[in-house]
Order: structure tokens, then sequence, then C-alpha cells
């Protein structure tokens, strides 16, 4: 039944009585309740009709939203295939076919689906319509491309996952770095980072490096697992479960793959974009990413008013800033990063990092080698001098990341470890090759190629060899059409309107003598070329001979 509600006539009458009275009167409410009780509703109605009698009400047709011209269903067929003509054309830059273009295709042509050729009356789909349709039923290209709602996940327990990332430093360089490689320049200041997805206790440390160095990432790994004693803000320690990174250098080292499976950490990398539908790449990266952005806004802004000098002063200053960073709250909870650390450790404890000897030789990979009669074996051109006892035998040798000297294995047995015999090799510079005889052959060359000279006798070339005529071949003259007229006029009024236009005047305003000489021009011939260079020859001669006279009567 329909709510019963006082007309708009009384509406009126009563809303002037009201706003006659003062706000606290009491006979306002007597006249609303005369009203409900003469009405039959209660006093709430009526105020509730007084709200919405002047509020604006949005009026549409009953059909709103439905097609007229097709059945529903059909338009939902053919919004759908233009979304989906849509979506196979789209590039990587986000282009794709138009809607008036899939409309053509699918009218003059059809698409093919596995219910069979579907092609559209002529006439029928208008570009207006179907984008109304497609955004109306979420079918147009923002939506189609939206990727999914995001799934927040956070560890249980800390050491459960760390986030591991690197990213250059907005220093760029150190005014002293510690070490430069010749000839590549100073080396770029990169940011590592580790941060616990759990607490979001975050450790950081700046390297020199040239590039993503594994290196370089597996120092940084070893003392974010260790225990910092001389700061104490910098609680993040422990081998964690699970490192997770992006598909980077570092991800795709099998040596870092090796250290990783040997102290027992899951890599899990990101998914490569278009492996999980419309899902973005690496959306849970901002647990790492927050850290950099926080430490290049709130810390390395400052090095505007004083510049580390070298990578141990910058990295001094980050950890003094990072045990701040540690002591603010927490994403969610009510306490600090730093406490909720404390307040999560695993109920087993957390894994001890190992020592440095030990992680060295995790980075460390066998090769089969033969030694040499003089118990010597070269490695990466550098030799070195094993036990007298294993000359001629096959060994393996066990060389790392981070060994400066060589280790040998025998039998079970090993050996070392030695160093280099040729001297003292400098960090890191000892895993350059040495040039071989071929490589200083291929210099020599290229020096040899920057002196050749060449003579020009040999671009001039001989004398041109005398070759006797022969006879001249028969021609047909071409046969020009002319359908522009550019070459002859088409009759002699048209020559002498171009005539009168060349000289600025109308024919008719020229001497009988020069119109004769026109008149006999053109009786020779109309061609456009002739009779413009006649007309200009005859002009300037008339006109020189003029002057002359001029000339001369003023000379008498």
């Amino acid at each position: 039944m329909r709510r019963r509600r006082p007309s708009d006539e009384t509406l009126v009458t009563l809303r002037g009585k009201l706003e006659d009275l003062p706000a606290r009167s009491a006979e306002r409410q007597h006249l609303l309740q005369g009203c409900a009780d003469l009405h039959g509703v209660s006093v709430a109605t009526i105020y509730r009709a007084l709200r919405e009698q002047f509020r604006p009400r949005s009026l549409h047709r009953r059909d709103r939203g439905r097609p007229r011209r097709v059945a529903q269903q059909d338009m939902e067929r053919f919004c759908e295939l233009v979304a989906a003509m849509k979506l196979r054309t789209t590039n990587q830059k986000g282009r794709h076919l138009s809607t008036v273009r899939a409309l053509e295709l699918l009218v003059e042509h059809g698409v093919e689906t596995p219910d069979g050729l579907v092609r559209a009356p002529p006439g029928l789909l208008t570009r207006t319509t179907v984008n109304r349709y497609l955004r109306a039923w979420g079918l147009d290209d923002e939506r189609m491309r939206r990727p999914p709602p995001a799934q927040r996940f956070q560890a249980e327990h800390v050491n459960e996952c760390w986030q591991f990332d690197l990213s250059p430093s907005d220093l760029k360089q150190v005014p002293a770095p510690l070490w430069i490689e010749a000839g590549r320049g100073p080396p770029t200041l990169m940011l590592f980072s580790a941060v616990d997805d759990r607490s979001g206790v975050a450790y950081q440390e700046y390297r020199c490096v040239y590039g993503e160095d594994v290196a370089a990432a597996l120092r940084f790994l070893f003392n974010a697992m260790s225990p910092k004693d001389d700061e104490p803000g910098l609680v993040l320690q422990g081998i964690p479960a699970m490192l997770y990174l992006d598909n980077g250098p570092v991800a795709k080292s099998g040596a870092f793959r090796r250290v990783m499976a040997q102290l027992g950490v899951e890599v899990r990398t990101h998914m490569p974009r278009g492996s999980d539908g419309r899902r973005v790449t690496a959306r849970s990266k901002g647990k790492v990413e927050r850290p950099f952005r926080t430490v290049k806004e709130a810390h390395e802004t400052l090095y505007h008013f004083h510049a580390p000098q070298d990578e141990a002063e910058a990295n001094l200053w980050l950890r003094h800033y990072l045990a701040r960073y540690n002591a603010r709250p927490h994403r969610s909870g009510q306490h600090s990063r730093a406490e909720d650390w404390g307040a999560n450790l695993p109920e087993a404890g957390i894994r001890a990092m190992c020592a440095w000897e030990r992680f060295c030789a995790f980075a460390r990979e066998p090769e089969r080698r033969r030694v040499g009669v003089d118990a010597r074996v070269q490695v990466d051109g550098v030799s070195y001098e094993v036990e007298p006892a294993l000359a001629g035998e096959t060994v393996t040798l066990w060389w790392g990341l981070f060994d400066h000297e060589l280790f040998v294995e025998h039998a079970d047995q090993r050996f070392g470890p030695f160093g280099p015999i040729d001297g003292p090799i400098p960090l890191h510079r000892y895993r350059s090759f040495r040039k071989s005889a071929a490589d200083g052959r291929i210099d020599r060359i290229e020096a040899l190629a920057g002196k050749l000279g060449l003579p020009r006798v040999a671009l001039d070339g001989p004398a041109p060899v005398a070759i006797a005529p022969a006879a001249t071949p028969a021609t047909v003259p071409f046969n020009d059409p002319d359908p522009f007229r550019e070459l002859h006029f088409p009759s002699v009024l048209a020559a002498k309107l171009a005539i009168a236009d060349y000289l600025g005047r109308p024919l008719a305003k020229l001497a009988a003598e020069d119109l004769g000489t026109i008149n006999a021009l053109l009786e020779r011939t109309l061609e456009r070329r002739t009779v413009i260079a006649c007309v200009r020859g005859y002009f300037r001669e008339r006109e020189a001979r003029r002057r002359q006279e001029e000339d001369s009567g003023h000379a008498r």
C-alpha cells in the first residue's frame, strides 16, 4: 500500500505558518500534531514530508539502462566481443583497436568464436551506444585493465620473511671512494636494505659498486644476519627462513643461491609480468621500498649541508639514523618497530649466523684441474704453487667470491691456503684477466690500422680507356599530351591574356607597332616558353633603345 502523505498545498501552508512562529514556540508542536491527525499519519511523517518537499529528484525512464533496438542478451554479446577484440589487440603501450574499427570488422567480416562466426547486422550498432554500454557493464578499457585488489600479507613471527632490495643513493658518489677500478671511473654509491616483514625493522648499508654486484650483496646480508652489539637500535639479526627480492642479477646468480641454500634460506622472487593475468608485478615490495624513500627524504637530504667523504663515514651516519627509524611506531601496533621485533620472536629462537670464514667457504665453487709437473696451477691467469706431492695429480680447486687465496682438495684431504707466486695482487683486481698473445696481436693491428694511409691515385683511378663510338640508335620523339596546358597556350586569346598579365597592363594600351609584333608572334607559335621569352626580349630591347636615344639628346 502506498504511504499516505499530505499534499504539496497543505505542506506549503504549514511551512508558512511555522516560519511565522519562533523556533522554540509550543504552537509549532500543536500545528504539526494537528496536521498529522488530520491526515492520519505520525508527526515524523510530517517532518519527513517537509524535508523532502523541495529536494530535487532524478527522473528516469522505466527502461533506463536497457537497449531498445536490440535484445539485451544480444547487446551484451556484441559488447563482450568488442571488449575482447580490444583486449586481444592491446600492446605494451596500451594501444588497441578502436570501437569504430571493431564494429566495422564485426559488421563486415564477423568474429570467429568457439560458438561459430558472429556477425552484427549493418546499421544496428553505433560507437556512442556501444561505448555507453561498455561503461555501464564494466567492460571499458579502464576497468578491463584494472588490476585485482591487493592482498596484504604479514609474517606471524620475525625472521620468517625478509624483503631485500638495493637502490642507488641520491648522493650517487662519495668524494673519496675506498676503491676505484681502473678504467671504469668512480663506483656508484648503492643503498642495500633488508626489512623484516613482521616488525618492519630495517637494516641498511652503503656500498660502492659497479652495478648490482653479487659479492657486495652477500657481504651486506652477512652483516645484516650478524649481531650488531655496537648499535643497540639495530636489532635485526639471525638467519631468516625466506628472502623475498626481485628478479635482478643478484637473484639470478648461482653463487648467491648456493650460499642461501647452505644457510637454509628460501629465495623467493617476484612473479614476472604477465604470469598471473592482470596482477601487477611486485606489488608487495612496499615494505622494503618505504625505508628507501624515508632514508632518502629524511636523512640523505641533509647531505646538502655535510656530505660524507667516504663509504665508512656514510655508513656511520646511516647506522645512527636507522636506530631512530627502528624506534618509530609500528605500522599497525601501538608500539615501536624494535619492540615489535622483541615481542614476536619465534618459539625456537632466532638462528644465529655463522662465522665469516664459514660464510666465505659457502661462496666457493669447486673446479677440477690437473696440477703441472712443477706443482703449479693457474687460475684466471694467476699462478699458484701447491704442495709438491700434488704435482701431476688431478685435484679439486676451491675458489670463492671472497677468497684471495686458493684451496686444493685431493683424496678427501684439503690443502691450503696457497697465495699467488707472482707477487701480491691489489684488492678488487685479482680477477682481471691478463692479455694473451692474441690480445696483443689485435692491439698491434688496431694501432697499425690508425696509422695506415692510401694514395690518392687509388681513388682517382687510371685514365679512362677510349671506346669506339657506337652508332646512334633510332629514337622516337616523346608525345607529350600536355593535359594541364603547361607547354602550349590553348588559344590566341589565352596567350594574349598571359602576355597582358606579364606586362601588367592591357594590350589595347600598347602602341600599334608593339601590338602588331605580338600578333605576328602568336601567328607563328603558341608555345608558352617561346612566347614569353620573345615578348620579354622585344620589350627589353625597345626599352634599351629608348634610353639610348634619351642619353643622346641630353648630350646634344
